[in-house]
């Protein structure tokens, strides 16, 4: 096969660090994304002609129609599972029935004390400012379930850190961790919905410069006791210090990533961990982020080793894989549809979503047995260290979403992190 990129003038034929300058070039796609004989294994990053694109070259060819990348081998903590949820409040599809906010609330404060107690790693709310979902402050929520919880960790999921304020958002946390006593993690993002921005009086606009400059700020907090700091959308600190300091002696801050290479490179060269959110399409077309990562770490001085990365999807467990689909089915599809016809997209039906749920696609929904092999499958892609499920898009029955958790903590979990241990001690020998 054959690409349609021109030689010499896009492909950084001269090496890995031409990555990063390529960025910003707009080249022909591959008809068919892949290796080229041409172009030695680089691909395209995106597939969607109306974004920007970049080309890696992949560190080895496709073997059995998946890519392989390396995985990092220093630092062997277990492989880390949890939950995420933007608490969503919609009503139950059969019924038209939906609970009252506080009662929401206390469903999910008792999931997050199970996920503690089977042993989950992490649970993460995401920050929203809409009807359908209750979490538009996380910490506040962190902190009710730092109260009841004892080892899991306790993460936004994202901070929307382009229409906050850094200095809030530092206090919060760590304010969150002293409860927690060091269980505390922000994982910022640029927002993949924008109701924030008006909200809260900011320029969509200013998006992008937006989180680059409030991100600093939020990592020079995290560093330093005092700073002094002055940028263009908030007023300047002179040598001013910010209170609480966290229980931790750093925040642990992730940057989410959705897709674009711009995003990906500003984590790697920031040294901070990357969340990828991989809620559609095949794993294998995410490969060429998570080595970009890995490489523009390397570029930037950090050792990619040093540097986790998370994939976050959707999912949900069942005793019966049929089950599974089928309760997750009704409130996905109703959320999923009502957020596409707001952005032009097409709706999903039954067909694509059951393709989703087969090993190369990309939701995690089925039996312990088929989550476990799916995880596999997408280590031996991605080489990650960490996997969060978003464990209800729409309204799942409270009985069953506890049913999920503990599956996940006491069936899936114990099994994933033993065999990619082994994998581990196998490669190293």
């Amino acid at each position: 096969m054959f690409c349609a990129l021109p030689l010499p003038v896009f492909h950084p034929l001269g090496g890995l660090s031409s990555v990063q300058s390529s960025i910003r070039r707009r080249v022909a796609l591959c008809k068919v994304p892949g290796t080229c004989r041409k172009c030695r294994g680089l691909i395209a990053v995106d597939t969607n002609p109306k974004r920007t694109v970049s080309l890696i070259r992949l560190p080895s060819l496709p073997r059995k129609g998946r890519i392989i990348i390396s995985t990092p081998t220093a630092n062997h903590k277990p492989f880390e599972i949890g939950v995420y949820s933007f608490v969503e409040l919609t009503p139950e599809p059969a019924s038209g029935l939906a609970i009252s906010p506080a009662q929401r609330i206390s469903n999910l404060l008792e999931t997050m004390e199970l996920a503690d107690q089977v042993g989950l790693d992490v649970y993460a709310l995401g920050e929203h400012h809409r009807t359908e979902f209750l979490s538009s402050a996380p910490a506040v929520i962190l902190a009710a379930a730092a109260a009841r919880t004892k080892q899991i960790r306790l993460s936004s999921a994202v901070t929307v850190l382009s229409s906050d304020d850094p200095v809030r958002v530092f206090q919060d946390f760590a304010t969150l961790d002293l409860i927690s006593q060091g269980r505390a993690e922000v994982m910022a993002g640029r927002g993949s919905f924008i109701e924030s921005f008006p909200l809260f009086g900011y320029d969509l606009k200013d998006y992008n410069e937006l989180f680059s400059e409030k991100l600093g700020l939020l990592l020079a907090l995290n560093a330093a006791e005092k700073i002094t700091w002055a940028g263009k959308h908030r007023a300047p600190l002179h040598n001013l210090g910010v209170y609480p300091r966290p229980h931790q002696a750093k925040l642990p801050v992730w940057v989410a990533v959705g897709g674009t290479p711009e995003s990906v490179v500003r984590a790697a060269t920031l040294g901070l961990p990357m969340a990828l959110a991989i809620i559609g399409g095949m794993p294998e077309r995410f490969a060429p982020f998570v080595e970009l990562y890995r490489v523009s770490a390397a570029d930037a001085g950090h050792d990619p080793a040093t540097l986790p990365v998370s994939i976050n999807s959707h999912g949900f467990i069942a005793d019966d894989s049929q089950q599974a689909a089928d309760d997750y089915w009704p409130g996905f599809s109703l959320m999923m549809n009502k957020i596409g016809h707001e952005r032009g997209w097409n709706g999903i039906t039954r067909q694509q979503y059951d393709a989703s749920r087969t090993l190369r696609g990309s939701d995690f929904i089925g039996n312990p047995d088929e989550i476990i092999e799916k995880i596999l499958f997408q280590h031996s892609i991605f080489g990650h260290q960490r996997l969060l499920l978003q464990l209800g898009v729409g309204s799942i029955a409270h009985s069953k979403m506890l049913r999920a958790i503990e599956l996940l903590g006491t069936r899936v979990a114990p099994l994933v992190r033993e065999e990619i241990r082994r994998r581990n001690v196998k490669r190293e020998e």
